[in-house]
């Protein structure tokens, strides 16, 4: 029997994980898959509904131009998952946009399991979202062991399935060098400035500032710039105009490679941070809020 599964991954982030969720599934049988996602998941045969460029929007001045068309692509959403008719549909991560899709969902009456993977960090703040979730969805896959407890005793099914960065393969210095031309003895320097525009455009400027008053120091700089798919011609363009030869690399192995060769970093918030983190790369992690969100955040 052929497992249907709708996978709605709104960040490169939770396209990585979508994309392992599905190799995975397919270890245990045939799999019918739709949703929307990136590049890593058109890998594994889903074409995504529409750009997830469009659902790569955190923080609350970001999100409101946009929110006419986000309501609208949660619509569409609901409407492609009636039409699929599921088994599951897995949410990951990105709660506004999934927390909105999965009430949408309840109200039209949809009978597949909804399931969300990547927990919301209620030991940090908020535990009342432990309660939230309990409402919204059937069971909750977590990336951290100790999580499921938090929401079971609110009554949400949980199973604790791993870090994909846990299990990421070593990267490999040597040789991304070697395929980039980049001698041993050159310093690179790793920049990851973010999935998001927003983030690309704040961060982009400040990362140079940082690496002009680094350069005296730091005589024929190297830069390794792995990004991803939503912004790679935002960051190409930026980093063209830099006075320091940059190599862009895109791809999963690419990045862990530049990770591998890097004598250190400068890392947008997030999820890099982990990878910088288990690749023992030195990080200087930074992050540009749009002034009003910032200003309301305080």
């Amino acid at each position: 029997m052929t497992l249907r599964v709708y996978v709605v991954a709104g960040e490169p982030s939770g396209d990585a994980l979508g994309a392992r969720l599905l190799r995975a599934l397919r270890e245990g049988g045939p799999v019918e898959a739709a949703g929307v996602g990136g590049e890593l998941m058109a890998g594994e045969g889903v074409a995504s509904l529409f750009p997830q460029a469009e659902t790569a929007v955190m923080g609350l001045f970001e999100v409101l131009p946009r929110a006419r068309r986000l309501l609208r692509r949660m619509d569409e959403t609901v409407a492609d998952i009636l039409r699929f008719r599921p088994d599951a549909v897995v949410t990951i991560d990105s709660g506004g946009f999934n927390k909105g899709l999965a009430k949408r969902l309840i109200a039209a009456g949809c009978p597949a399991a909804r399931i969300h993977y990547v927990a919301p960090m209620v030991w940090v703040w908020a535990p009342r979202r432990a309660r939230r979730m309990t409402q919204l969805f059937d069971h909750l896959m977590t990336l951290w062991p100790f999580e499921p407890a938090l929401f079971e005793r609110e009554g949400l099914a949980s199973t604790f399935v791993g870090h994909s960065l846990v299990e990421a393969r070593a990267g490999d210095g040597a040789a991304f060098r070697a395929r980039h031309a980049i001698a041993p003895e050159t310093t690179l320097l790793a920049v990851l400035p973010g999935s998001r525009a927003g983030e690309v455009r704040r961060l982009l400027p400040v990362f140079r500032e940082t690496l002009e008053r680094l350069s005296a120091d730091l005589p024929g700089l190297h830069l390794a710039v792995p990004t991803v798919g939503t912004v790679a011609g935002r960051v190409r363009d930026a980093v063209a105009a830099w006075p320091w030869p940059a190599t862009v690399t895109l791809g999963e192995e690419e990045k862990q490679d530049a990770l591998a060769a890097s004598r250190a970093a400068l890392g947008a918030s997030g999820t890099v941070a982990l990878e910088l983190a288990l690749a023992e790369v030195p990080q200087v992690t930074a992050y540009r809020l749009n002034p009003a969100t910032a200003l309301i955040g305080r």
